[in-house]
């Protein structure tokens, strides 16, 4: 009769013991599942993405210093709202000149810029201001020292929260030109004017994108070498 008894207790042992690790593995796929990231399909460009989708690779964070956190998500960089300036740097090469940089930019929350695309114009830096001075400033910082605000670029224009903004630069070896969903807003040729950026962005040279005390979403970053003048 012990026999029985002892046999029996061994065999529910047995039993619980093999449940326990499948119950284990059950949880170690389910939660295998949960993390996996899958990169998201990017379309054919005729250019090269700088944002597969998944990670920030080429790119680092801005030290700004009171910035925002940055995160990933579904496809999309997230320029958090900070105090100040929230970005991410290009570190790899980046052309001069005779390029084009598309992007989408989203507004999620605050009232100030969620496109500030810093860029080379040969051996000078500019920055493009979308959505800045308190939401509808459009334009080049700085030209002549004067910000998009106070120069000849600055255009007003409307931007909604939640809303995808198709953004595209080109900057040749005479003007820079800018496009939003594919309204030309600024047209600028350069020679004979100073150009530079303020310091608040300064250190998003060469290339990089951050926003001003706003959140930001960011996807579909690509360059395209021009290699020759593109003509209008």
């Amino acid at each position: 009769m012990k026999n029985n008894k002892s046999k029996c207790f061994r065999n529910i042992t047995f039993l619980v013991i093999i449940i326990f690790f499948i119950n284990c593995s059950g949880n170690r796929s389910q939660q295998e599942k949960q993390t996996k990231v899958v990169a998201p399909e990017l379309e054919e460009v005729d250019g090269t993405y700088l944002f597969d989708g998944n990670t920030l690779e080429g790119w680092e964070v801005t030290q700004f210093g009171p910035q925002g956190p940055v995160s990933i998500s579904d496809g999309k960089i997230i320029l958090n709202y900070g105090d100040g300036c929230t970005g991410i740097t290009w570190k790899k090469d980046f052309p001069k000149v005779n390029y084009e940089v598309h992007l989408e930019a989203m507004k999620t929350s605050g009232n100030d810029f969620f496109c500030g695309m810093t860029f080379p114009v040969n051996d000078d830096f500019c920055s493009l201001i979308v959505g800045g001075w308190g939401g509808p400033v459009v334009g080049l910082s700085c030209v002549d020292g004067a910000d998009a605000s106070d120069n000849s670029t600055k255009i007003l224009k409307r931007f909604d929260k939640n809303i995808w903004y198709n953004i595209k630069l080109r900057v040749n070896d005479q003007k820079i030109t800018a496009w939003i969903d594919d309204e030309k807003l600024v047209d600028f040729e350069y020679e004979g004017h100073e150009l530079y950026v303020r310091p608040e962005v300064d250190l998003s040279k060469p290339f990089g994108i951050c926003s001003w005390v706003t959140t930001s979403h960011l996807r579909n970053i690509w360059v395209k070498n021009l290699d020759t003048e593109i003509q209008e």
